[in-house]
């Protein structure tokens, strides 16, 4: 019988998995519609759109897109052969080893993006995002993240190894939204669209 695995384990599962996740990636873009409608939103508070891209993983294909649309992307990822290859997948973008549980860059973003990535936090950590994230959000910012549908843990794999996902219920995640100064755009559970993801877009109103 397979032993469950943790939150703790997700960081040391992605670094030992890096270089396969990298080859097997979704490389088709089925995240564009999503990643477009951020775009949309996104504010242009100085010359160039800056995104933080949190759970970075190897930069192809969302990094790379937004890249290609002109963003100035920071991606940060907790795993550093993740950050490695990113890196080597985006030279001219900038890749930060940190964990986002206790980011604290001193920057704000035009767009904040946690795609596949939240969702592998326990439900204390997810709750304690919402401050790091409205810390790191510029005025009009857009906050774009992946959950599940309800209140609960489940257990996916990554590669051939198994990971650990947890979500909040939909309602808690809107009033920690709006408690921290977002107002949620769209929320859309399970889009068919979009290989059955449960996808969050808000913009930042605070200061």
């Amino acid at each position: 019988m397979e032993t469950q695995s943790t939150p703790a384990d997700i960081l040391p599962t992605y670094d030992r998995v890096a270089a396969d996740f990298q080859a097997l990636r979704n490389k088709s873009l089925f995240e564009k519609p999503w990643l477009d409608r951020m775009l949309g939103i996104t504010p242009r508070n100085i010359s160039q759109r800056r995104v933080l891209d949190l759970g970075c993983g190897p930069g192809a294909p969302i990094a790379t897109y937004l890249t290609d649309r002109g963003l100035a992307v920071t991606g940060v990822d907790g795993a550093p052969t993740m950050v490695d290859l990113f890196s080597a997948t985006l030279p001219n973008a900038r890749a930060i080893h940190a964990d986002m549980r206790t980011l604290d860059l001193g920057e704000r973003f035009d767009a904040i993006l946690a795609w596949n990535s939240f969702f592998h936090l326990d439900q204390d950590a997810q709750r304690a995002m919402f401050p790091i994230f409205a810390a790191h959000a510029a005025p009009n910012a857009a906050l774009m993240f992946t959950s599940g549908t309800s209140d609960g843990e489940v257990w996916g794999h990554a590669v051939n190894e198994q990971v650990y996902h947890s979500s909040l219920a939909p309602d808690e995640y809107r009033a920690l939204l709006i408690a921290n100064n977002f107002k949620v755009i769209s929320f859309r559970a399970e889009d068919p669209n979009c290989h059955g993801h449960s996808i969050w877009l808000a913009r930042f109103t605070g200061g």
